[in-house]
């Protein structure tokens, strides 16, 4: 008996069932409910292999944290670098300031002051045969309160221009412009003839949308009284409240639906997005002249009034008309 004690001892060790074990093996080929828990809880390598290229994918759910593969989202008005081109944002010749070669320098000063423009167009006889542009920063170097009192020499302070034509798309310009570090392109027809002229903020707000500086219009300003008988309106301007301030009714009597804003009578009158520079009559003899638009939308409107007197409206407005008639 003692001999055996420790061998019955051993045996009685050894036949002690192992809960670990006793609990795998007791689990019978029919009985799946714990193994089907197992396999869920840590599933094997084929069948995570299998899983990727299941049908079913979408069911399963992404794990929190990981980063999944989105294709990029493009702005708005990216798609504006493409599909634009440079006539749809550049400022029509009517409009362009301008300074002929031979210009004084007291009445160049006069120019950028009243344009509010720090860069302006130089041309020889006409804006048909532009040189260069001229800068308010080389000119104060030249001529500010700290200069030698050196000679007037506009064309010894002139920088190249750039020149595009009206199909470029805007995108184009707009690298172009960056690579050379230029702010302004004049827009030339296919028969040299000077068309337009396109700054970088033209082109910038295209993307980004409408860049305030000072010479702009106030948000709370819906118009401004230029001169007698003109203003310069926003196209959002409530109409009854316009029509209230020129003592004129602009609404047509005849009029299918509700017009709320001076922008959108002038789309009444049009059946269409004006392009900028277009001037639409009115008939109670008042003018709409498009300053400011996109192909979306109008943005800003010079309203002159029946009674309005058609002076030039600045120095560089005489100037201009003063030199087409000679040269006429």
């Amino acid at each position: 008996m003692g001999d055996t004690e420790p061998g019955s001892s051993t045996a009685a060790q050894s036949a002690r069932p192992d809960p670990k074990r006793a609990s795998d093996m007791s689990l019978s080929p029919n009985d799946t409910s714990h193994g089907s828990e197992k396999t869920a809880s840590k599933p094997s390598w084929f069948a995570r292999a299998f899983s990727v290229f299941s049908p079913q994918m979408p069911a399963v759910t992404p794990v929190i944290g990981t980063p999944e593969p989105s294709v990029p989202v493009e702005r708005p008005g990216m798609m504006n670098l493409r599909s634009m081109r440079v006539d749809d944002v550049a400022v029509p010749k009517a409009e362009i300031t301008a300074v002929p070669a031979d210009i004084e320098k007291d009445d160049l000063v006069k120019v950028f002051r009243e344009s509010g423009n720090t860069r302006l167009p130089v041309y020889n006889g006409t804006l048909d045969t532009p040189i260069g542009l001229i800068h308010l920063k080389d000119f104060a170097l030249h001529h500010g309160f700290n200069a030698k009192g050196e000679p007037f020499n506009l064309e010894k302070m002139l920088r190249p221009l750039i020149f595009a034509p009206p199909s470029m798309p805007i995108g184009v310009l707009l690298t172009k412009m960056q690579t050379d570090r230029m702010h302004m392109a004049l827009v030339i027809d296919e028969y040299g003839g000077v068309d337009g002229l396109v700054t970088l903020e033209d082109l910038v707000e295209q993307v980004i949308g409408e860049i305030e500086d000072e010479h702009d219009i106030e948000e709370d300003v819906f118009w401004t009284l230029v001169e007698d008988g003109i203003y310069i309106a926003q196209a959002r301007t409530p109409l009854d409240d316009f029509e209230d301030e020129i003592g004129l009714r602009l609404t047509p009597d005849d009029a299918d639906e509700e017009i709320e804003t001076l922008g959108g009578l002038v789309f009444l009158l049009t059946g269409r997005v004006p392009v900028r520079g277009e001037v639409i009559p009115h008939p109670s003899g008042a003018e709409f002249e498009i300053i400011d638009a996109d192909p979306r939308r109008i943005k800003r409107i010079r309203v002159r009034l029946p009674n309005a007197a058609r002076a030039p409206k600045t120095l560089m407005g005489a100037l201009s008309s003063a030199i087409e008639t000679a040269s006429a």
